[in-house]
């Protein structure tokens, strides 16, 4: 049967959810996940301490099974699942996260390898030496009491923490909306720091840091960045680069052992090794040869074996970029402060201790003064009672019974009701002459400590010399020797490609098709040496062919303007005769871009103060500096050049600032100027003019030279007609020029340039190709006595035989294959 209408409760259920949500997330926030900033724990770690105090679970007893403890701690204190409150037992045993442990484990607690703990029936705890500071006085009203979740025992709000917990142990947590990372520290350079802070509240953060240089891990390492150090104390948040520890021994047969002595805080020591394996089997570093966990009872051990001709410095760097040998580790001190959280700086963090500490010693002090003054009032009776001890024990048997007796005590004698109750505990024989010294002395302490207790609650300067003391004391006994490594500068990590890819000398070609491929010197030499038997579709043609080596860079520009890149060890690998990989597979390239120049360099690094110098078809030109194209979207392209609708590249080439550039147009003109006169230029413009064509006429061709190039210009003509220049023959000119006649132009038929070639000791002959399909292949040595060099403007010669109404659509060098030449594969 339903409830009448009336006892519904009308909400929405988007109201309720916020409602209920909202005091759920403030739950998890200030009772689970996130730590006081005046103990630097969470409530299931204070409880877990609280309760191992209370049941005695401490250094000077046996150790006591963990699962008592949980029981303890779950069945009084913390109603939650028992292998949250184990795994905080864990985590309060491991010295790979604690920098003090705070529990003192006997069993198997879990390893650094991320090994988990025992169950907890099989392991067993007590408490550190040091916990016992975190607890001390506690039992002197020293911090607030609040009822436990069923009302049945009281709990701690907040632990005394005689040392300043938060820093010395750090903490990480993650809660609704908001996640705590702080690192560990010293303990004596925290509490040196806390002192200072404590005379001089006003000292800067800097001076401060003085004594509190930065994190020291429980693992050791070396942290790299003060700067960031500076930042995350300023403002609660910063970024730091945590790095292995690691030195270098002599192996055997000459081998050289890479040897890691400590790793970064949180790094699981298995994973490290198996990161590293793994870049081992895949081959990813040339020279490591193996990796070996040899860690033992002295310490950690990872040893890696490398080549003996390997270089070090490259491998770790490599090591450090690709495995967790170095991380970067972000601080968020976050904290509830206040009953709220709040992202805290160093000062802050202190100072809210240092305010904890003066309230703990204030409420301890004011605890033994109270208690001293209640027995002081007793004292003062018992020796009042023996000056006139036969006239008490005289009342006290005339009284009908303890009441009786108490009564007239205070009635007769004046005494308060607590001094009679204090006589009558007293037994006979304790009231000889020499309990009454005794009694007499410990007036004369308690009068003594009194006056030091109220000295102490009365002067602030007092209390700090209390507080300053007894840090003092935990510092000389706990303290120890920093660990960690600082480091000012964050060193960048460049991976030299050559420890990833083993160094080998290759050819790389590119065809007329848009295939490529990357082949070793052993497949080119074994297959003949010869382009001619490099494997092609048929009809197609090597538009590019050169040899460099797999830890060069391959560098592609298309006739839209785009410009692509890679690393020729990403070349897809084939034989000689195989027919290679399309370029729409290796590169994010459309099917109808065209190569218009295609290079390996030693690297874009190693060029970049150089500029690319693009030649348009239009007589455009631009420079751009090389280091603009340094970027990670070199496979997916990137805008080079801004091209105009009508237009395309014709070329681009590496030009230093004190080369000319030489254009040659379809028209048979050619212009020769400085590249300096060409501004450099961003990568997505469009350049100046930099030669003037007749309407309808194109560059076909384009060259750097130097001032004083003594090479020899060949051009040929659709009709087959072959004319040679030097090209020290073109004077220089202004840019945006029509520049100077190359060949001597007719009336009827004007020439019409197919192709410019400068000649090279690498060319072997000319392959020219037929409007009617075919082939003509022009042997070098055959024709080159036929013509001689004439000057600019001079006619040229018909050597390539053609039929009536046939025309060269294209010419291509062939390159020499000698021996000599092999070391020099050009195009």
């Amino acid at each position: 049967m339903g409830l009448p209408h009336e006892e519904y409760l009308q909400m929405s259920v988007r109201d309720v959810y916020r409602s209920r949500f909202s005091d759920y997330a403030r739950y998890i926030i200030l009772s689970r996940a996130i730590p006081d900033v005046r103990d630097g724990l969470k409530p299931v770690q204070r409880r877990v301490l609280y309760s191992m105090y209370k049941e005695k679970n401490t250094p000077d007893r046996t150790y006591r099974k963990s699962a008592k403890t949980v029981g303890d701690v779950m069945g009084n204190y913390h109603p939650h699942g028992d292998s949250s409150i184990y795994e905080t037992m864990v985590n309060l045993v491991q010295r790979h996260k604690m920098r003090e442990p705070l529990i003192d484990g006997h069993g198997h607690w879990g390893t650094v390898d991320g090994d988990s703990a025992a169950a907890m029936r099989y392991t067993e705890a007590r408490l550190m030496p040091i916990a016992l500071e975190m607890v001390r006085d506690i039992e002197k009203d020293t911090v607030e009491f609040i009822p436990n979740y069923d009302n049945t025992t009281k709990e701690p709000v907040v632990l005394p923490a005689r040392f300043p917990n938060l820093l010395v142990n750090g903490v990480t947590g993650i809660s609704i909306g908001f996640a705590t990372e702080i690192p560990t520290h010293n303990l004596r350079e925290v509490i040196d720091g806390t002192i200072a802070l404590l005379n001089n509240p006003d000292m800067t953060l800097d001076d401060l840091m003085a004594y509190i240089p930065g994190p020291d891990l429980p693992g050791g390492g070396i942290i790299q960045g003060r700067d960031e150090i500076r930042k995350a104390y300023e403002t609660g948040s910063g970024r730091i680069i945590i790095r292995s520890k690691t030195h270098v021994e002599a192996g055997k047969q000459g081998r050289q052992l890479l040897v890691v002595d400590e790793i970064p805080y949180t790094v699981k020591k298995k994973a490290l090794v198996t990161q590293i394996e793994e870049e081992i089997l895949e081959k990813n570093v040339d020279g490591l040869l193996e990796v070996r966990d040899e860690t033992d009872r002295e310490g950690m051990r990872i040893v890696l074996e490398v080549r003996k001709d390997a270089p070090l410095d490259g491998i770790l760097n490599y090591l450090f970029k690709k495995t967790d040998l170095q991380i970067a580790y972000s601080f968020n001190m976050l904290v509830i402060a206040d009953e709220r959280p709040q992202q805290l700086g160093l000062r802050e963090i202190l100072g809210a201790y240092i305010t904890h500490q003066k309230d703990v010693i204030t409420r301890r002090t004011t605890y033994d003064l109270e208690r001293a003054e209640k027995r002081l009032h007793i004292v003062d009776g018992i020796i009042r009672a023996i000056s006139i001890l036969r006239q008490v024990i005289d009342t006290i048997m005339e009284a009908e019974g303890r009441e009786d007796a108490r009564n007239r005590l205070m009635e007769s004698f004046d005494f308060t009701y607590e001094q009679a109750e204090a006589i009558l505990d007293i037994r006979l024989h304790q009231l000889t002459r020499l309990d009454i010294v005794k009694y007499e002395k410990e007036k004369a302490e308690l009068e003594k400590n009194i006056t030091v207790y109220r000295g102490i609650l009365d002067s602030p300067k007092k209390l700090n010399s209390v507080l300053e003391k007894e840090l003092t004391t935990i510092r000389n006994q706990y303290g120890s020797d920093r660990r960690t490594q600082l480091e000012d500068e964050i060193t960048n990590i460049e991976v030299d490609i050559s420890i990833m890819v083993p160094s080998e000398d290759v050819i790389v070609t590119i065809t007329e098709d848009a295939y490529i491929k990357r082949s070793s010197l052993r497949s080119f030499n074994s297959s003949g040496a010869s382009l001619e038997t490099t494997g092609m579709k048929e009809g197609d043609t090597v538009r590019y062919a050169f040899r460099t080596n797999t830890i060069h860079q391959l560098v592609l520009f298309t006739s839209d303007g785009n410009f692509y890149s890679l690393p020729v060890h990403e070349v897809p690998d084939g034989r000689w005769k195989d027919v290679g990989t399309s370029l729409v597979n290796v590169f994010a390239f459309g099917k109808e871009q065209k190569i218009v120049s295609a290079f390996a360099v030693e690297s874009l690094e190693s060029i970049k103060e150089d500029t690319f110098a693009f030649v348009m078809e239009s007589g455009m030109v631009k420079r751009t500096k090389i280091e603009e194209y340094n970027t990670n979207q070199k496979r997916r392209g990137l805008v080079a050049v801004k091209v105009k609708e009508d237009d395309r590249v014709q070329a681009v080439h590496v030009c230093q600032e004190d080369r000319e550039l030489l254009l040659i147009s379809s028209d048979g003109m050619a212009i020769r100027f400085p590249a300096a006169d060409v501004p450099v230029t961003g990568r997505n413009t469009a350049g100046v003019r930099g030669m003037k064509g007749e309407d309808g006429e194109m560059v076909i061709a384009s060259f750097v030279v130097q001032p004083d190039d003594d090479r020899v210009l060949q051009i040929v003509t659709k009709e087959g007609i072959v004319k040679r220049t030097v090209v020290a023959g073109f004077s220089v000119q202004g840019r945006g020029g029509k520049g100077l006649l190359i060949i001597r132009r007719r009336k009827v038929q004007p020439h019409e340039i197919t192709e410019a070639l400068l000649e090279s000791s690498h060319v072997s002959g000319l392959l020219a190709y037929t409007s009617a399909g075919r082939t003509v292949v022009m042997d070098w040595e055959e024709y080159a006595h036929q013509l001689s060099v004439n000057d600019q403007g001079s006619i040229g010669r018909g050597l390539v035989p053609l039929e009536d109404g046939e025309e060269i659509v294209h010419i291509r060098s062939l390159a020499r294959l000698s021996e000599t030449d092999k070391e020099n594969l050009q195009t």
